[in-house]
């Protein structure tokens, strides 16, 4: 499904949240690195933050995409999160998570952790009311948006609610799928 027309698009940049935390001796495994629990939980309330401004109602998260654990993040460190709308559908929206890690002494950031979320955002009733659409500000946030129908129409296909010969966004990039 597309964005809505009759809304007023946002760009990401609207939507980008930064959030900081550290990780304490309660939040690690038995190696003094962070449990990936605890940051997949992290990520979540990021994510979801931003859905909520985008959106400006709640927004529910109905997916969790690619996450990729690149390095420990170990006690003591501290953790930034980076999360923008990359693209909106009728009622929801695909959310990109940047994390970064850095110690006190260093202060050098190192990209630890990437993610991409789908939420829904959801009126008074509880029921998904649509959302915003995007309106990518610069040639990277074009890039991110064509991407997000890409893997959106993936996890469709996946989850067996769409068929590969119903995803031109794939068959643009792979060639036509045949029956």
């Amino acid at each position: 499904m597309t964005a809505n027309t009759h809304i007023p698009a946002k760009t990401p940049d609207q939507s980008e949240t930064v959030m900081t935390e550290m990780v304490l001796p309660n939040d690690t495994n038995n190696l003094g690195n962070l449990m990936g629990g605890n940051l997949l939980h992290w990520m979540d309330i990021c994510s979801a933050i931003t859905a909520g401004k985008h959106a400006n109602t709640i927004a529910v998260t109905a997916a969790v995409d690619n996450v990729s654990f690149q390095h420990p993040i170990y006690g003591g460190a501290i953790v930034t999160l980076k999360s923008r709308v990359t693209r909106a559908f009728r009622t929801s929206m695909e959310v990109a998570i940047e994390v970064y890690t850095e110690t006190m002494e260093s202060q050098e950031k190192v990209l630890t952790n990437t993610a991409f979320y789908t939420f829904v955002a959801l009126g008074p009733e509880g029921k998904p009311v649509p959302v915003p659409p995007i309106q990518p500000a610069n040639p990277g946030d074009r890039e991110r948006y064509d991407a997000a129908l890409r893997r959106r129409e993936l996890r469709l296909i996946l989850a067996g609610r769409k068929s590969p010969k119903d995803a031109p966004a794939l068959q643009a990039l792979f060639g036509a799928v045949q029956p």
